[in-house]
């Protein structure tokens, strides 16, 4: 089956009318690359054990840990995925920052980069297309942007990707751990091929304008919206962390906040059986598609792993809003009532 490779920006591809896709093709699911992991999402004991035998072994792959630590900008503790990197991490983890491989010529953050940036990106922190790469998160969140980071490989055909689960597990474990601040002759530039993109797993503004359009005239339930962001944040009672950005929600969306998908304590996903109870409890259907969405497309990724997981719907049913509120809030107007405060 035949591949596109975005030359362009694929923000702007995704904004163009929906026939653009249509007459290309793409592959529907993600590549299926044998993989070292048993399954997306890796315990500790296994990633630390890999990287043990990684040091003992000839592999005829590399294993390599990459953080995607990231903050809210309101964090009080005025924290950054840098500052928590140099702090500590898994031991020659590289960091992948989500503020900096983006599309810089949008306006929205975070929105997936150019196949080209992608690629530049991959090859200046030395990765190859071959490598096994294992995403994390910050210690004291669990899991918040990893997914996201994790998406974004997919998206981009790098299939050997899995999720720790989690960096704060690894540390109380007592896995090692370093820190200070990395130089990048720690290891080689490489040349990381320009990819092809799967879009089908991508959602934009005009697909999801025209799902809350379609519900507010007719109670229309064929897709369903599921947010991530907190239960403020989603009724409007409670401010955006971006000042300028109205609170509240798509209409016929649910709330599913990130921390009802993780354990209380160890901030690890749930376990498959209770992740579908949850789902099922929020009013969701497996047999319908479903978008997931937040504040700018970081814990909407966080919901679609959580939803593969509990195999909760097919693959090829779900998509992740790239551009999420902070799009969806600026681009719809006022006079069309597609933002729902609740009282």
């Amino acid at each position: 089956m035949a591949t596109i490779v975005l030359q362009r920006s694929f923000r702007a591809s995704l904004g163009t009318a929906g026939a653009r896709f249509s007459k290309l093709s793409y592959s529907r699911r993600w590549a299926s690359t044998k993989s070292i992991f048993k399954s997306y999402l890796v315990a500790p004991q296994e990633l630390a054990n890999v990287l043990q035998d990684q040091k003992t072994a000839s592999a005829s792959s590399r294993v390599i840990p990459l953080c995607a630590a990231w903050f809210l900008p309101n964090d009080e503790h005025k924290r950054t995925g840098h500052k928590v990197f140099e702090e500590r991490r898994v031991p020659d983890a590289r960091f992948f920052d989500i503020d900096d491989i983006k599309d810089h010529d949008s306006s929205y953050p975070h929105m997936l980069p150019t196949a080209e940036g992608f690629a530049e990106s991959m090859s200046k922190l030395g990765l190859k297309r071959d490598d096994h790469l294992v995403v994390y998160d910050s210690y004291e969140q669990g899991i918040f942007s990893a997914p996201r980071v994790a998406f974004t490989l997919r998206v981009f055909g790098h299939s050997r990707v899995h999720i720790l689960n989690n960096f704060k597990v690894w540390v109380d474990q007592g896995y090692p751990t370093e820190g200070g601040k990395p130089t990048q002759e720690l290891w080689e530039k490489s040349t990381y091929p320009v990819p092809s993109i799967n879009p089908d797993r991508v959602a934009c503004f005009r697909d999801v304008k025209s799902i809350a359009q379609e519900f507010s005239t007719a109670g229309s339930e064929k897709t369903q919206i599921i947010d991530a962001r907190s239960p403020g944040r989603f009724s409007g009672s409670a401010p955006e962390p971006r000042p300028t950005i109205s609170s509240g929600h798509i209409p016929g969306s649910f709330n599913v906040p990130l921390p009802d998908i993780l354990d209380p304590n160890t901030k690890t996903f749930l376990p498959k059986n209770e992740l579908r109870e949850l789902f099922k409890s929020k009013g969701l259907e497996p047999t319908k598609h479903i978008i997931s969405s937040c504040g700018t497309g970081v814990m909407a990724a966080a919901l679609d792993v959580a939803l593969e997981e509990a195999e909760f719907g097919a693959e090829d049913n779900r998509r992740v809003y790239d551009g999420s509120w902070t799009e969806y809030a600026q681009r719809v107007k006022p006079e069309e009532g597609l933002i729902v405060k609740q009282s």
